[in-house]
């Protein structure tokens, strides 16, 4: 069956269609006998409003572009959860990409989202993104951009990110804290923002406490997968047989070493304790249970939605957008990956 129109409905009432379309809008100038017959007429026939042709006449598409590393992540799906929340309630919908970590990728999909008249994009960047053109193209198109988590710098949009250099800091203190004089840290590739910046918190943590760097205790791992987490902690024994703490990039890779330890004997935490980041839900459930960084996805997709969303209303308005960056707050949990 075909679309039912305005027209057919007219047809059917014997009204113009202008009348038909007032009575919908709820015009004054309508009597309520005829809003009423309309809008019964509507749910009779299932009419649909022709989303283009009002996307035309308001210029609003009432569609954003989201692109993400990776679905699966806990972190990255409760940054979806946060801002289909907030989505739904102002009317948009959600178009969510997936760049897989891959900058060509990542071009395409932002290629895409233009083409699809999306009102507005929010990104967190693929780790192979080096080069920002793409970006600062859709910064001179005025479309609005949020990017938020892993972020570049240089590009002049607004941002929602947490304090990673604060964080690492943090989480390697409390390994020191906790009695550890070794510290190894598996990192993320080397050109996302936030893998550089919890390098960066890490060795100003063993700076500030007199514990010398060491660049062999430092492992780039360029996945950040379960799998490189088991590969890695293998390989960390066969190295440095003396270390009795490691700060962990994220929680995945930090279960994955959790789990070959098990394997192989060695005792977390009475040999290496181990802190992980971003509090993952099966950071409570493996045994020993991980003490963790908690990285608050769910606000922060929330509030990327909420810039987002403002500065979609100034452009439509010719206002002007100042950009602004937010910044969030993380808190360490302690479990039993630690001895404190």
């Amino acid at each position: 069956m075909k679309p039912v129109t305005l027209k057919d409905i007219a047809e059917k009432l014997g009204l113009s269609i202008s009348t038909v379309s007032k009575a919908l809008k709820d015009y004054p100038d309508v009597s309520k006998k005829t809003k009423r017959l309309v809008k019964e007429t509507v749910e009779l026939l299932h009419y649909k409003p022709n989303a283009f042709a009002v996307n035309l006449r308001t210029k609003e598409s009432k569609t954003i572009g989201l692109i993400i590393p990776e679905v699966v992540h806990h972190f990255f799906s409760s940054v979806i959860k946060g801002i289909i929340a907030k989505a739904e309630k102002k009317g948009y919908l959600v178009i969510i990409l997936q760049s897989n970590e891959s900058y060509e990728l990542e071009k395409k999909q932002l290629d895409l989202l233009v083409s699809k008249r999306v009102d507005g994009i929010l990104i967190s960047l693929a780790n192979g993104t080096g080069d920002f053109k793409h970006l600062n193209d859709l910064i001179t198109q005025e479309l609005p951009l949020v990017m938020f988590d892993k972020i570049a710098k240089i590009v002049n949009c607004s941002k929602v990110i947490i304090d990673d250099r604060k964080a690492a800091y943090t989480a390697t203190k409390y390994l020191i804290d906790s009695g550890c004089k070794r510290i190894a840290h598996f990192r993320g590739p080397l050109l996302p923002q936030n893998s550089i910046d919890r390098f960066l918190g890490y060795k100003k943590a063993l700076t500030d406490h007199n514990i010398i760097y060491d660049s062999s205790l430092v492992y780039i791992l360029e996945d950040m997968s379960y799998d490189e987490g088991v590969h890695f902690a293998g390989q960390l024994i066969k190295d440095h047989n003396d270390v009795d703490g490691i700060f962990i990039n994220t929680d995945l890779v930090a279960i994955g070493a959790i789990t070959e330890f098990n394997r192989i004997g060695v005792k977390v935490p009475e040999d290496i304790s181990i802190v992980g980041f971003s509090n993952w839900f099966m950071s409570s459930v493996i045994s020993p249970s991980l003490t963790t960084i908690n990285q608050p996805g769910y606000d922060m997709g929330q509030e990327a939605f909420k810039i987002l969303y403002k500065e979609i209303k100034k452009r439509k308005q010719n206002l002007p957008v100042k950009f602004k960056t937010i910044e969030l707050e993380t808190k360490l949990i302690k479990r039993a990956s630690t001895n404190n």
